[in-house]
């Protein structure tokens, strides 16, 4: 028992050192994750819709 007391006191030890990120670190930090999520799954649905394009055309052309 005693060595999960010393466990959790040493967690909460390096809790207190943590630098928490202010409020608008995180909004800012948020957006910026969205956006990137945004744009890659533009891409990848771009290049997927490009792909398949190509595709039928050769398949059409070919017979």
């Amino acid at each position: 028992m005693n060595t999960i007391t010393t466990y959790f006191k040493g967690v909460w030890s390096e809790l207190k050192k943590v630098t928490w990120p202010t409020r608008t670190e995180v909004i800012n930090h948020t957006i910026i994750v969205i956006v990137s999520a945004a744009v890659a799954v533009a891409v990848t649905a771009g290049a997927d819709y490009g792909l398949s394009r190509l595709i039928k055309f050769i398949i059409q052309n070919k017979s």
